[in-house]
């Protein structure tokens, strides 16, 4: 009789649904995202990101993120790199969810600063084409909506559409993006 006590216990206690308070004022985590930029082929233009988040009441919370970026455009059969390199801080607000906060939709605005590098610093091109953009330090804003879900009580999928509006730079202006995060709160 002993022998079936553990399992009874298990068997109400999963009958049970326990769960833990979710997006607590001070609670912090750490955010991992990647996702594509419009132009084609997505698989060489993408971004990777790492960012902490510190959260506020009401479900809203502070965003700091490092982003690398990485964009071809073509020029004849060569490809041309773009890549750059931005540091981001801002405010995320709550703006939809369920009570318990397993499903929730924010929206987000940030300011920014950055480096972009255009072909590596080689003005150069293999024909004696010269690139007229330049590598530049850049600065603008950025703005975000996610769809953010609950996998368990400390771990956070992201469904994220973004779009930068940046100045100082050579080429394009506004820069969208749309891709997955994983955050781990603890």
């Amino acid at each position: 009789m002993k022998k079936y006590i553990p399992v009874v216990m298990l068997i109400l206690i999963s009958m049970t649904s326990v769960q833990a308070q979710r997006m607590l004022p001070g609670q912090k985590g750490v955010e991992i995202n990647a996702g594509t930029l419009p132009d084609n082929p997505p698989d060489r233009n993408y971004y990777l990101g790492i960012s902490m988040t510190v959260n506020a009441k009401n479900g809203n919370y502070q965003i700091w993120a490092l982003e690398y970026s990485h964009q071809n455009y073509t020029y004849k059969d060569l490809r041309v790199p773009h890549e750059t390199y931005t540091a981001e801080g801002g405010y995320s607000f709550f703006l939809l969810g369920d009570a318990r906060r397993n499903i929730t939709l924010n929206t987000a605005l940030t300011g920014l600063i950055g480096y972009e590098s255009i072909n590596r610093g080689e003005q150069m091109l293999y024909d004696g084409a010269k690139l007229i953009s330049e590598d530049n330090f850049i600065y603008g804003a950025g703005g975000r909506l996610s769809m953010e879900t609950y996998l368990s009580d400390h771990i956070v999928l992201l469904l994220q559409g973004r779009l930068k509006a940046l100045w100082g730079t050579d080429l394009k202006q506004f820069r969208p993006a749309a891709g997955l995060g994983l955050r781990y709160n603890f």
